[in-house]
């Protein structure tokens, strides 16, 4: 009886501590190489940004440092090697067909920025050259779009007006366009990609919504033929204006030609949809809309009849832009607000046509080399007339369509384009405002995607609230306060998120030594005498530190009361499972240590599991280990359940 009291005491004296047979992959978790510094990071960051890839994704082989330097700026260096006069017939045929559907949509573009038409068509000949040489994308077509369009005029017309100023109007676009491309080649140089994120798919889902119901909206002055209209952009105000104008003079003339022509291009678009092979057809009706229109118009002399036509287009090359460009203006803290939005919402639009696009041919788009040929694209057109162009998913699809193999298709567009503006620019002259309107108009459907709205309503409540605020902001405020709403509301979500994440109590799957959540898997059974919990956040710190530590504090006295009454079970040790934290600060340090003091204080003991590799580094720095004790931190949270069960003699496995 004395021999088994003493082993008994025995027993309980040395409940807390660890057996000397642990795992040797314990010993890695303190013994680990210090993590990267900061300057360590930026230096890798760069160098990454400049580190050409192999066509697979791979590492490039290595060649003279030139050519590799080269090779990483200009990719046409790299697929051009292997290009074919196969490809070369199919890229002309994608051109030419892609230049007769650029052409209207960049003058109506031109005309929805609030510049004269052949500023559209200047940005369809820069940047899609410096693109074509330097863009990863083999399918996307580049040039004005209507979205950025309508950031540019809604945006700078409230700094100037267009119609009273138009040479200070235009100095500001170009200003505008350069610093937009300026922003653009530094997020790709610094990988400052996961600013362009900051927009989730469900804001940009809204956004658009909103933006090309406005943009419609805006096209009712040319489809009415109204001389007087008001520059705001939300819809209270535009209706308002409409309904002032319709007590005036109007010729339905001008109804009349842009309705019909509207649904001559939808239904050519619906019947490309619905037979492949007549694709084409839709990519030409919107220049067969203004050559019929122009000619019906020059026979008929409905300008002479209230029909607004377009007039005179300026003939000729891109004129130099570099002396209108004037950073040390008046307007220059503006122009970079207007710039960063800008290069945000162009960037977010390029990559996205460029990624779904190339995942269906099966090859990977480097977004950081798309940022710098986008810059870099805006930048040249800066200079050169241009305002700023990104990638067009209308214009990306009957590229695709019309069998276009890399971005020589680009090129051959840029060329018919610039053949465009020296030959045909004065039978122009009465094209109808009206058919640029409509053709618009029937770019606009493709912005609203009433399913994915749906969709997103389905899967998250919260994402959805983002999508609703960022359309209702847009339509019934401006653009900016869409995306103010959009981004206020994303920020509240991962706020929330980090204030309150998971603190789940674990179990072990029986017959394995997986732990997981008990509410999420009933199955999973607990440990006696040993309370694992995990910690769902990536950052333990101020924000959330207080919440997991009054969590985990409220949880383990409970679990010591309910378990008084069986000896066998009273909770002695708790394991706290790190591996999701990746990262701590001092506040989390802080909530580490008054949590060991509470577990001590009822006489558990502390173990922690699989911390995060800055995490670990900051807790041996801070002497949270010491505090803790070296024996008590574990690789895998079943070795700390095993070394606390070890220690606690007499317990056994239930699973």
């Amino acid at each position: 009886m004395e021999a088994s009291a003493a082993v008994e005491s025995s027993a309980t004296v040395s409940v807390f501590e660890v057996s000397n047979k642990r795992p040797d992959t314990a010993k890695l978790v303190l013994n680990s190489p210090s993590p990267p510094s900061l300057r360590e990071e930026l230096v890798g960051v760069v160098g990454k940004a400049f580190r050409p890839r192999a066509p697979g994704g791979g590492r490039a082989p290595r060649c003279p440092w030139i050519l590799t330097a080269l090779q990483c700026v200009f990719p046409v260096l790299q697929w051009g090697r292997t290009y074919t006069l196969k490809s070369f017939r199919s890229d002309v045929m994608a051109g030419l067909t892609l230049a007769s559907l650029g052409i209207p949509q960049s003058i109506g573009y031109a005309n929805l920025a609030k510049l004269d038409p052949q500023y559209g068509l200047y940005t369809s000949v820069v940047p899609p050259l410096i693109y074509a040489v330097m863009g990863t994308s083999r399918e996307i077509a580049i040039g004005p779009v209507a979205v950025v369009s309508l950031l540019l005029s809604s945006m700078i017309q409230k700094v100037v007006d267009p119609a009273a100023d138009p040479a200070t109007y235009r100095s500001l676009v170009f200003t505008v366009t350069f610093l937009a491309g300026v922003f653009q080649v530094s997020f790709g140089l610094f990988r400052l990609g996961f600013l362009v994120d900051f927009l989730s798919h469900a804001a940009i889902v809204g956004f658009m919504g909103g933006a090309a119901i406005v943009i419609g909206l805006q096209q009712l002055k040319g489809l009415l033929g109204l001389s007087h209209f008001t520059n705001s952009t939300d819809v209270v105000s535009v209706v308002k204006a409409v309904c002032s104008a319709l007590h005036d003079p109007w010729h339905p003339g001008n109804f009349l030609i842009g309705c019909s022509f509207l649904i001559f291009i939808l239904t050519t678009r619906f019947i490309g949809r619905r037979y492949k092979k007549l694709f084409w057809l839709s990519a030409i009706s919107p220049l067969l809309s203004v050559i019929l229109s122009t000619a019906a118009v020059y026979a008929t002399r409905a300008d002479k009849h209230g029909v607004k036509i377009i007039q005179k287009v300026h003939a000729g090359l891109n004129p130099s832009s570099a002396k209108q460009i004037h950073l040390n203006g008046p307007h220059t803290t503006e122009c970079a607000k207007i710039a960063v939005i800008c290069a945000v919402i162009a960037l977010t639009e390029a990559i996205a046509v460029g990624r779904s696009f190339a995942s269906v041919r099966g090859y990977k788009l480097d977004g950081n080399k798309e940022m710098l040929a986008m810059g870099f694209s805006n930048v040249a057109g800066s200079l050169s007339s241009c305002y700023v162009a990104t990638g067009s998913f209308s214009r990306t699809a009957v590229n695709f369509s019309a069998g276009a193999r890399s971005t020589v298709s680009n090129i051959v567009m840029s060329i018919t384009v610039v053949i465009a503006l020296e030959l045909f620019m004065k039978l122009l002259y009465y094209t109808p405002m009206a058919v640029l309107a409509s053709i618009i108009l029937s770019a606009l459907p493709g912005l609203i995607d009433i399913k994915e709205a749906c969709n997103i309503w389905k899967i998250d409540k919260m994402d959805f609230l983002i999508c609703l605020g960022a359309f209702v902001g847009v339509l019934f405020g401006s653009v900016e306060i869409g995306l103010a709403v959009a981004l206020a509301i994303s920020f509240a979500k991962i706020i929330i998120q980090s204030l309150r994440p998971q603190v789940e109590v674990l179990g072990r799957l029986q017959g394995t030594n997986i732990f997981c959540s008990i509410r999420q898997y009933p199955v999973a059974c607990q440990t006696p005498t040993v309370l694992p919990i995990r910690m769902d956040t990536s950052f333990l710190c101020f924000i959330n530190a207080t919440f997991i530590k009054e969590r985990i504090i409220e949880w383990v006295p409970e679990e010591v009361e309910n378990s008084n009454g069986k000896a066998r079970e009273r909770i002695q040790a708790v394991v706290l499972d790190m591996s999701s934290v990746v990262n701590i600060d001092t506040s989390g340090l802080t909530a580490l240590e008054e949590i060991h003091k509470e577990l001590v204080s009822l006489g558990i003991q502390m173990a922690i599991a699989s911390p995060g590799w800055k995490a670990v580094q900051k807790m041996k720095v801070s002497r949270v280990v010491n505090r803790v004790g070296e024996d008590w931190i574990f690789m895998t949270v079943g070795e700390a359940v095993e070394a606390c069960l070890a220690a606690h003699k007499g317990t056994a496995l239930e699973c």
